[in-house]
């Protein structure tokens, strides 16, 4: 037909094909047509990640069965070789020692509870003679010194929580206030006996280190009984708290000497007791005024008191040591035996004086104990009794009117024999 051009039919041809019409290649989709074209590069890739995909099913299932087997085996008891038993010891520090069950029967912890120049070196030796005991001599010395000069009562809570670590036989407690090189005990001699049986090979004279506390954490451990003798708790209801634990059984002696005696004693021995008596001083309160227990109440006394609770005195140890060592020891679950009241007798009934403190020595104590009535000045006398009546008289103690009669030592200034709550 005139007029019109011709145009010959397109070719379409597939893109897979050399020529993709107009003469151009197609390049784009060279790979897919030579994966398309050869199907069993496929299923080589498949076979791959079907290979892959199950070695990791199986690497999570192992994992999955060894975490299993590993709880179970931490929830079965296991049973504790030696070696772990030997080195429970070491593992106290940790704060969870302090509340879990203790599969032991408890230990008895008795605490000494008294003041400075009171007899208490001696009555602490009544412990530390018996060989079933574990005696502590002022562990709390250590704060007072570390902390200086730091007030009396600022430091009670802290005095607490040392007690409540030794009686569990947590000694590391003794880092904490210890200047490096230091001694584990407060630096005083004793003559007769020594006054640590376990500081026998020289243990005393170590430094607080780990070695050493170990040892005796080791030794603490082999006791039923605990003793610790102090002067630096100033307030029986600070000691409330461990009292009311379950699990610990704590009983308290409460050891009381004639304050005019007392007066006497720390006048004697002033330049050893300068420290401790700014760092009451320094306190200030109106609770150190006043008498730890109202002995008045004795009859009703708070529940967590109740069957732990002894007063003990002085004068009347004295006098009968041996019917106030089984009374005490009575108290303190032990048993008295021979060798433990002959050194109470031997102790009391000497001859020789020691014008030193923190001294323990054979001597006359009854004697001793009546010495300051004619030592003392009866201006002396009436200061101390005027501000100690209350306590003198809940205690048993008589005023005495005139300097004659304060030195009559024919007449006895105890009201009543005992005061054992």
């Amino acid at each position: 037909m005139r007029g019109k051009q011709y145009h010959p039919p397109l070719k379409l041809s597939a893109p897979w094909e050399k020529d993709a019409g107009f003469g151009r290649k197609l390049k784009t989709y060279r790979n897919h047509t030579k994966i398309i074209a050869q199907p069993g590069i496929v299923m080589k890739v498949l076979r791959r990640k079907k290979i892959v995909l199950f070695m990791a099913y199986f690497l999570l299932l192992v994992l999955t069965m060894l975490n299993l087997a590993n709880y179970k085996w931490t929830k079965e008891p296991q049973q504790c070789n030696h070696q772990m038993r030997s080195t429970t010891f070491q593992r106290q520090s940790d704060i969870r020692f302090l509340y879990r069950p203790s599969l032991a029967k408890k230990r008895q912890l008795i605490y000494v509870l008294t003041t400075w120049r009171s007899g208490s070196s001696f009555f602490g030796e009544l412990f530390n003679q018996n060989p079933e005991v574990f005696f502590l001599y002022e562990p709390m010395w250590h704060i007072w010194q570390k902390l200086y000069p730091g007030d009396a009562v600022s430091l009670q809570g802290a005095a607490r929580d040392m007690l409540s670590s030794l009686y569990r036989c947590d000694l590391s407690v003794f880092q904490l206030y210890n200047s490096p090189g230091g001694r584990i005990l407060p630096p005083w001699d004793f003559s007769e006996p020594p006054s640590i049986k376990w500081c026998a090979p020289t243990l005393c004279a170590l430094p607080t280190g780990k070695r050493c506390l170990r040892l005796l954490e080791e030794e603490c451990l082999k006791y039923n009984t605990i003793v610790i003798k102090g002067v630096r708790i100033l307030d029986i209801n600070v000691l409330a708290p461990l009292m009311e634990d379950p699990s610990l059984d704590l009983k308290v002696i409460h050891l009381v000497r004639d304050p005019r005696a007392v007066a006497n004693s720390r006048i004697k021995s002033r330049h050893g007791l300068i420290r401790e008596n700014l760092q009451v001083v320094r306190s200030r309160d109106p609770k150190l005024r006043r008498i730890p227990f109202d002995f008045t109440e004795r009859l009703k006394p708070p529940s967590w008191l109740k069957g732990k609770y002894m007063v003990a005195r002085y004068e009347d140890l004295v006098e009968n040591p041996v019917k106030v060592l089984r009374n005490i020891y009575r108290f303190a679950n032990l048993s008295s035996n021979h060798d433990i009241e002959l050194f109470a007798l031997n102790m009391t009934s000497g001859s020789s004086s020691s014008s030193k403190p923190f001294i323990v020595s054979s001597r006359n104590a009854t004697q001793a104990a009546s010495a300051w009535r004619t030592v003392l000045s009866i201006q002396q006398i009436k200061q101390v009794e005027d501000y100690c009546h209350h306590a003198m008289s809940v205690l048993g103690y008589e005023r005495v009117r005139t300097a004659g009669e304060a030195k009559d030592l024919s007449k006895s200034l105890l009201l009543i024999d005992n005061v054992y709550l």
